[in-house]
């Protein structure tokens, strides 16, 4: 990372990082999942807790990234071999401890990645004549699920194992980090330390933002986590339902190009606002519809509002705590949403095991979507 590369290659560079971290490190287990509930690998309640461990490292590593200061090049590299490292950890192994360990392992460093990527990647474009390569960098999450979810299709189609799908990604993750490597090798400036200030100014943490992002984490994650397995019931062919997650990524991708745009006439808070209605829209698709057009929607209306959301949430974010404290405030929503991803596959899990079905956690996530906006269509200042 640093203040010498021009502004292409800074996004190109946070691009990279978020395919990896977030397409493969953090959502590669979503369309995996249906192969390895065909090869009695897991059920749904294991399923569910493997999901839940890898977001409690994700809040761990959200919580540990608001008090990182030492070299951001160096935590981004290292944590992306660790994600590619555990990836692969996932094809080389049966045994659900080492399952659980490198999902762990996969969400603590995604969340950091994540973090950097969002602080100093937003910072350094946030010229104005910059300012529209944002939403390239975050349409690196969308590119990323896109990808991965295509690779799995294609894979599930000739029956290539859940073990061997594992290791491509953990291959993939490997390349992609050497790429950045490289990159990176001959820069300098802000790659250097950044020693912690204890004067440097320090904003309040707004609960206005905090608790609809926590909500946005539920809301997401149930889709995002079984929207295949969901598909799957419907449509038993994987060139069917393993559709819905590539689907998603293009959705994801492309919508952030366009709210890049589409934030130089609207506030974070409308953008945000209007996103997750939509998204709860998305979310009772499948319980009103129970049809492979309906999964459709869903995957239209969540992947493409999940991650408007995120960037609307982390400039937010930026212009309340300033650049001193951008650091840590968007530490503490990605700790929030964290948590909202824990609770989701948990409530899912256990919902599908009682009532055979995903209606229920659907319904109260966009519940929960719905009331958490209240403070925002409420008119708070600045929003």
């Amino acid at each position: 990372m640093t203040e010498r590369q021009s502004p292409v290659l800074i996004a190109i560079s946070g691009f990279v990082c978020l395919v990896l971290a977030m397409g493969i490190g953090r959502f590669a287990y979503t369309p995996v999942l249906p192969a390895m509930l065909d090869e009695q690998l897991v059920n749904i309640g294991t399923a569910g807790a493997i999901a839940s461990v890898h977001f409690i490292g994700y809040a761990m590593g959200a919580f540990a990234a608001a008090f990182f200061s030492a070299n951001p090049r160096a935590m981004l590299l290292g944590s992306l071999v660790t994600v590619a490292v555990s990836t692969a950890a996932m094809g080389l192994s049966d045994n659900h401890t080492v399952w659980f360990v490198a999902r762990w392992l996969a969400g603590f460093c995604s969340a950091v990645i994540l973090i950097i990527v969002s602080t100093h990647h937003l910072k350094r474009l946030s010229d104005p004549q910059h300012r529209n390569l944002q939403g390239w960098v975050f349409a690196g999450v969308g590119a990323g699920i896109m990808i991965v979810g295509l690779l799995t299709l294609g894979m599930m189609v000739v029956d290539v194992t859940s073990r061997a799908i594992w290791l491509v990604f953990g291959g993939l993750a490997g390349l992609g980090t050497m790429y950045l490597f490289v990159q990176q090798a001959d820069r300098t400036g802000s790659s250097t330390a950044v020693a912690a200030d204890p004067a440097r100014r320090r904003t309040p943490l707004s609960w206005a933002i905090i608790l609809p992002y926590a909500a946005m984490g539920f809301g997401y994650i149930v889709p995002a986590t079984y929207l295949p397995v969901m598909a799957k019931a419907i449509i038993p062919s994987p060139l069917i339902f393993g559709l819905g997650w590539p689907i998603f990524g293009i959705a994801a991708a492309v919508s952030t190009i366009f709210m890049a745009r589409a934030q130089e006439r609207f506030s974070n808070g409308q953008i945000w606002s209007v996103s997750q209605t939509v998204m709860t829209l998305g979310l009772l698709a499948p319980v009103i519809f129970n049809s492979i057009f309906a999964i459709v929607f869903a995957a239209l209306c969540v992947g493409g509002t999940f991650m408007v959301i995120t960037m609307a949430g982390m400039k937010e974010a930026h212009r309340i705590a300033g650049p001193e404290d951008a650091q840590r405030h968007v530490a503490a929503m990605t700790l929030a949403f964290a948590i909202g991803q824990i609770a989701g596959p948990i409530v899912a899990g256990w919902a599908f095991e009682t009532t055979g079905g995903f209606s229920l956690p659907l319904v109260l996530a966009g519940v929960l979507l719905l009331i958490s906006l209240l403070p925002m269509v409420a008119g708070r200042p600045g929003v």
